[in-house]
């Protein structure tokens, strides 16, 4: 499947023209794969650009997009080079997949609550050595259930096969790309301004990591005021420099009353809000869809999750990586490099396509909301991106892009408080509205829980 069909599939379920008249993609090169990642990365960036240039349509003439392949896969990977200092580490030291007596599982110990379940079931580990051992003498599907029951995060390596007679993959199949939902009557003065399509908007952002970062991100590249907010004692550090560009990132308790009244204040001054708890997460916070429609009833509520939203699993604790292994992308990628071990996608892909996925969504019911008055509400999930990806025709390329030179990079410093770096150009060019963060890279927690 090209970049091509890729966007104008996705604008399918977005309910848009499919067309891609208005679309150039330039650049040449492919991430290797057994899958057509690259395509996939330039479609979904060309489906949310699309979608700005459609929103600009409203007010004026529609601008034309281009869309640079190779720049969509590097942001696929990272869109930063520190100067002088290093990057925080990416993943635990124990996270990561392991052999079992009858097979492969993934273990996802980011968080240490995550990690403190695994190891309830496993014991206490100090390194990948220790959690082999120990894993090793589990059956996968015993081990994955019993780490799941803890509140733990472990997927079971699957084959597409396996995973398409699972409940959960039957489910997740009969699932719509993009779940749109109506919503009431909404009033609002705003209009798009064509060069800065979405200032004047306010988005408040309930996710973490990356598919719900990065659809906030492009929101606030096209001009958006993005509020993130997490709970206390939460961190990213291997990604807050990638994912807090553009947005003022606070913190609130919704246990406590105080915090609670400012969270409904600002939930009311909220144009968009994007969130990525598991189903009935919020519900249980008392802010479920109903709540939040009678605190904001012009709200375009846009949310995802890891497994779908029907079946079985519609309620677990997912992240790209796991969803890999459980729908056989992992397994796809291992008989096609003849490997050993597992072998995913050489990016996080489930995550940045379903984050430009959201952006779009976002976008189309702002579309919506300015044609017809009414609010709406978009769901989308990491393993029905999936398995967009796995009805495409499989590329099986090794090609890999020429290695990242400074002619990729933005020409300006970007000062953050981990210290100066470079960041890449824009994958994204929409005529007329060029992709502009007006913030740095900040530390969770930084700014207090207000609109500007």
């Amino acid at each position: 499947m090209s970049a091509e069909t890729f966007a104008a599939t996705i604008r399918a379920a977005l309910g848009s023209a499919p067309g891609t008249e208005a679309l150039t993609i330039t650049g040449t090169g492919t991430l290797p794969s057994a899958f057509p990642v690259t395509d996939l990365a330039a479609g979904s960036v060309a489906a949310a650009g699309l979608a700005i240039a459609d929103l600009v349509g409203t007010v004026g003439a529609t601008p034309a997009v281009s869309v640079d392949r190779r720049l969509a896969s590097l942001w696929f990977r990272t869109s930063f080079r520190p100067i002088g200092w290093a990057l925080p580490v990416l993943w635990d030291p124990v996270a990561g997949d392991y052999r079992t007596r009858d097979g492969w599982i993934r273990l996802h110990t980011n968080a240490p609550h995550h990690r403190a379940a695994a190891e309830r079931v496993l014991g206490a580990q100090a390194d990948r050595a220790g959690m082999a051992a120990a894993v090793a003498g589990w059956d996968k599907s015993d081990l994955e259930a019993a780490i799941v029951a803890e509140g733990g995060c472990a997927a079971v390596m699957r084959s597409v096969e396996v995973w398409a007679a699972h409940p959960q993959g039957a489910a997740v199949a009969a699932e719509p790309l993009v779940a749109f939902d109506p919503g009431a009557a909404a009033r609002s003065n705003w209009k798009p301004e064509p060069a800065r399509p979405l200032a004047g908007l306010r988005v408040l952002d309930l996710t973490r990591v990356l598919a719900g970062p990065v659809a906030t991100r492009f929101l606030a590249g096209f001009g958006a005021e993005v509020l993130r907010i997490d709970p206390p004692g939460w961190n990213e550090p291997g990604v807050e420099v990638h994912m807090t560009l553009g947005k003022r990132c606070a913190r609130l308790d919704l246990r406590r009353e105080a915090d609670r009244n400012r969270f409904e204040a600002l939930l009311t001054g909220a144009d968009i809000l994007v969130h990525g708890y598991r189903p009935e997460a919020l519900d249980r916070l008392g802010y479920g869809a109903a709540a939040r429609r009678a605190l904001s009833p012009g709200l375009i509520d846009v949310s995802l999750d890891a497994y779908g939203w029907t079946g079985p699993w519609a309620g677990r604790r997912g992240f790209d990586s796991l969803v890999q292994m459980s729908c056989g992308i992992a397994e796809a990628g291992q008989a096609w490099r003849n490997a050993d071990r597992p072998v995913p996608l050489p990016v996080q892909a489930l995550d940045h396509a379903t984050g430009y996925l959201l952006a779009a969504a976002a976008i189309r019911l702002l579309e919506r909301r300015l044609r017809d008055g009414r609010a709406g509400a978009a769901r989308l999930s990491l393993a029905r991106t999936a398995r967009l990806l796995l009805d495409a025709e499989r590329t099986g390329s090794m090609e890999a892009f020429a290695p990242e030179t400074d002619d990729d990079f933005d020409a300006g410093v970007e000062a953050t408080p981990w210290g100066p770096a470079h960041r890449l150009r824009p994958p994204l060019a929409v005529a007329g509205a060029p992709v502009r963060w007006s913030l740095p890279a900040r530390r969770l927690g930084t700014d207090r829980p207000a609109w500007t």
